[in-house]
């Protein structure tokens, strides 16, 4: 057999054990490895392949990028600062329809800039602001929805692992795609807040924002129900959540913003500032050991499962798939557009079976060269790409964002098939985000090509 024809056996192969259930990790390390035996004919090189890959992986000083991000953010969801940031930012939004809706999206942006990953948004917000949402008579649905909705925004407004993973993949600037991210996010931000305050002016029942009347002698239950509802002055120390936020928001992106910190600097001063925060939010040193393993936890199979990616790459080149990909797309006579709208279907058809890095690393290996052959723009390319993507988090079966919120509320009667019906519009409007980005690329490109 050619290469190309052991190369597009193997993708078959890769295909086959994704459907039967098997691993990503192992679909990708066994498909890799039996391909390059059999171009080479020698069962030794892909041992030595492997080998290769994970040393020169593991020892890249950008990959620390990754476990020093996670963990930032989830000292700063485990601490309560989140908490804070969104009492914070409901005080502000008193006049304005839904605001508890609109507080979640604003809060899941400003939350965004500290953690990359969507599911530690979903989780937190779910513990204090559906139960603010539910006391205050808004709808179930909706509630949901506004939660599930905007957590996306963790995938999108840097720092990302989805833009770390692609940046990896596709040998681009980490901190290009950090500021390419901004706009859009930004911007995706502006339409899920009207996306609320429409609805509800067009529907109050959604959410009348119906807070309770304070009794004489209230009980610390009802009071913090309360300061949820913006009746209470918040805190010191809950200002001190707030405000912490903010400052490590201003550390890890002006510092990235203004070239004083590399992404992994940036990485490593906001986890140190997330645990000083967390130390004074009064985390005992016990739960700070735990969040560290938690991190462990997420980071190792994700960093197997980048290497498993590269010797997936591997065998690619070393197959010819990129070069015949590339052929067909030529003969076919295909153009810009029709390429981009096939890419998206595929995209989106994954996001319903896997999850959002797994869909990178089958895809981008192959997507990527193609896009660099049409003349896409990179950077506009890599955000449509991230926000097709970042879909699949919300869309049934494996949507990983509606279970995350399902496993948040215990006992509180929250079905899957009401935070899908509730997610939906907000699926919408990241599509429409993301053809406005491919229509408009300078909403992504602006600021990483005049601000760096």
């Amino acid at each position: 057999m050619t290469g190309i024809e052991i190369a597009t056996l193997m993708v078959g192969l890769l295909i086959i054990l994704v459907s039967l259930g098997v691993h990503i990790a192992l679909c990708l390390i066994a498909a890799s490895m039996a391909g390059v035996m059999l171009i080479t004919g020698n069962p030794m090189v892909p041992v030595r392949m492997l080998q290769s890959t994970a040393f020169q992986f593991l020892r890249d000083y950008i990959f620390a990028v990754i476990p020093l991000f996670i963990l930032m953010g989830d000292l700063v969801g485990r601490c309560g600062a989140a908490e804070d940031m969104f009492k914070a930012v409901n005080r502000g939004l008193r006049r304005i329809p839904g605001r508890l809706a609109v507080a979640t999206v604003i809060g899941n942006a400003i939350f965004a800039t500290v953690t990359g990953v969507s599911v530690a948004a979903a989780a937190a917000f779910s513990r204090f602001a559906y139960p603010a949402m539910r006391n205050a008579g808004y709808q179930q649905q909706f509630a949901v929805g506004a939660i599930a909705g905007s957590a996306v925004l963790g995938m999108l407004i840097p720092p990302s692992v989805l833009m770390i993973v692609w940046g990896i993949l596709a040998e681009q600037s980490i901190g290009q795609l950090f500021l390419a991210g901004i706009g859009p996010g930004l911007l995706l931000t502006t339409l899920l807040c009207l996306y609320i305050i429409i609805s509800v002016k067009r529907n109050p029942s959604l959410a009348p924002d119906t807070a309770p009347a304070m009794p004489a002698a209230a009980t610390p239950a009802f009071v913090e129900r309360a300061r949820s509802n913006a009746q209470l002055p918040m805190s010191p120390k809950e200002w001190l959540g707030a405000g912490g936020i903010g400052v490590l928001m201003m550390l890890v992106l002006g510092g990235i913003w203004g070239g004083l910190f590399t992404p992994t600097e940036a990485a490593a001063i906001g986890a140190l500032g997330a645990l000083l925060l967390a130390l004074l939010k009064g985390m005992t040193v016990k739960q700070i050991f735990g969040v560290f393993y938690d991190t462990a936890k997420i980071t190792a199979p994700l960093l197997v499962l980048l290497i498993a990616a590269q010797m997936y790459s591997r065998m690619l080149s070393m197959g010819g798939m990129t070069a015949a990909v590339q052929g067909l797309v030529t003969g076919l006579d295909l153009g810009p557009l029709e390429v981009m709208l096939i890419m998206v279907v595929i995209w989106l058809l994954l996001g319903m079976i896997i999850d959002s890095v797994s869909i990178m690393l089958l895809t981008v290996p192959i997507f990527w060269p193609v896009a660099n052959m049409l003349g896409f723009d990179p950077i506009a390319f890599a955000i449509v790409g991230i926000l097709v993507i970042e879909c699949g988090l919300l869309t049934p079966p494996f949507g990983m964002l509606l279970f995350s919120v399902k496993s948040a509320l215990p006992g509180q009667g929250v079905s899957i098939s009401i935070i899908v019906k509730g997610s939906l519009p907000y699926v919408g409007l990241i599509l429409v985000t993301a053809f406005l980005v491919w229509n408009f690329p300078q909403i992504a490109t602006w600021i990483p090509r005049n601000l760096m």
